[in-house]
Parts: structure tokens; sequence; C-alpha cells
């Protein structure tokens, strides 16, 4: 028997100047939840959040996802290119204070093979206590194709941070863990 109180709390945060103000509908945030939706088969409850670009407001949301809100993983979508106000970067190493840059490495080797301006994509990961913090680009498809290539290793990177585990259908995504 599970209840909303055992499920792990996973953050969507989306880094958006326009989507914060309402002028443009969020579709990055929802496009992360229905990943989740068809991949994750342990109990879970999203907490989303929306934001405008800049180093405080990404840091500050990342901050209280994680320590108030209690977030296992927290995924964020936008601010991850070189434009001036993309600074999602830098809000989440403020954030953190373990860097994990295998995720970005990988994503962008993904992303590579599908357009060659994946090069400008500036994504990180990193870890905030037992909270992994990954960020992903802002459009839907390329969320799906970054999701896809790190979501395998998500489950073996909580565990060994103390967080409570996750479990993922193996037709939609294989997770690793060693000598399992």
């Amino acid at each position: 028997m599970t209840s909303e109180t055992s499920a792990a709390k996973i953050g969507i945060l989306t880094v958006s100047d326009r989507a914060s103000a309402g002028i443009y509908h969020d579709e990055s945030g929802p496009a992360i939840e229905q990943f989740l939706r068809e991949t994750l088969t342990s109990p879970w409850s999203p907490i989303s959040r929306v934001v405008p670009d800049g180093v405080e407001s990404v840091r500050d949301a990342l901050i209280a996802l994680a320590d108030r809100d209690g977030c296992v993983l927290i995924l964020t979508t936008g601010g991850t290119g070189p434009a001036p106000r993309d600074l999602t970067p830098e809000g989440t190493e403020a954030a953190c204070a373990k860097m994990m840059p295998g995720f970005a490495e990988l994503m962008r080797t993904e992303s590579l093979k599908q357009v060659p301006t994946a090069i400008l994509s500036r994504q990180t990961a990193g870890i905030r206590g037992r909270t992994l913090i990954v960020n992903l680009p802002g459009r839907p498809s390329s969320i799906r194709t970054c999701l896809q290539v790190v979501f395998p290793a998500v489950p073996y990177c909580l565990d060994l941070i103390g967080a409570p585990g996750l479990q993922t259908d193996p037709t939609r995504c294989k997770a690793f863990r060693p000598g399992k």
C-alpha cells in the first residue's frame, strides 16, 4: 500500500522569462512530467515551478525544492544556451555542493546526433544534499532525447547519495545498478 507521503518528490523547474510572465505557455515542464509518468513505476509526485531566467531565481528555486520541499530529483528545463539571460547552469552550480559533468557530456553527445547546434548547450548536473539536479534543454523533443540517454543512471545515482530509490519500467528505461 502506497501513500502520497511515501511517494518520491520530483521537482520540475521551468526557467523562462516569458513563461513566468504568462506570455508563453510552458510546454517543457509538462514534457518532463510525461516522460516520468511513462518511465517510473515507483510512487512519485511532481512539484512544478516556473521562474524567470537569472542566477538567483534558479538558485533559490532549486534550494527551496531540495531543502524545503524534499525533492530527491529536480529536472530543470530552459536557460542553458549562450544568450545573455540563459543562466540556469550558473544558478545550478550556486545551489550544488558537487557537480556531475558526465550527465552534460552524455546529453550533448546524444544531442549532437540530432542537431549540430547542440554544442551551444550548457546543461549541467549536480548534487545538493540528497538531491540530484539535472539541467535539460528547453525543447520538448530535446528533453526526451536527453532524458532517454541519462535516465538509466539516475536511480543508481540517487541510491549512492542516500535518496529514496526510484524504479523504472525496464521496457521504457532499463536503469543500471551494478551487480543487479
